[in-house]
């Protein structure tokens, strides 16, 4: 937990990582960077897919509609904030010279997405609207 909130300390003062080891290969931070604009662009798909479910399927009964939309956006969220948690993370090992972090979070992703996918096929199938 301490390591944890050293991590969010360093999000919003990354110069203070510079204190951690030495400077890595920049093709390696840019790298980490790089990493860290695909998650991001991954959090910003599955917000928007959670708002786009529930703006453009008002047909489906709502609580479907907004659980499913809820779910986007809570893996959405945790997306991003896992992505700047890693990029840190990923950063201090780089200057410490230690391995990087291993994380289950990318588990964690895929089953969210995939039971999101799943709850849409049934509605789907289904056919669950208003009118049923």
């Amino acid at each position: 937990m301490i390591d944890f909130v050293k991590d969010v300390r360093l999000w919003f003062t990354p110069a203070r990582v510079r204190d951690e080891g030495v400077t890595p290969d920049y093709r390696f931070s840019l790298a980490n960077e790089r990493t860290f604009l695909a998650w991001i662009r991954t959090a910003l798909a599955l917000i928007g897919g959670g708002f786009a479910v529930d703006q453009f399927l008002p047909d489906l009964r709502w609580a479907v509609r907004v659980g499913m939309a809820i779910a986007l956006l809570a893996v959405g969220a945790a997306c991003a904030l896992r992505a700047v948690n890693h990029w840190v993370q990923c950063d201090r090992a780089m200057r410490r010279g230690e391995d990087l972090p291993v994380s289950r979070f990318p588990v964690v992703l895929s089953l969210g997405v995939g039971l999101v996918a799943v709850a849409m096929m049934v509605v789907v199938l289904l056919g669950w609207t208003k009118d049923r």
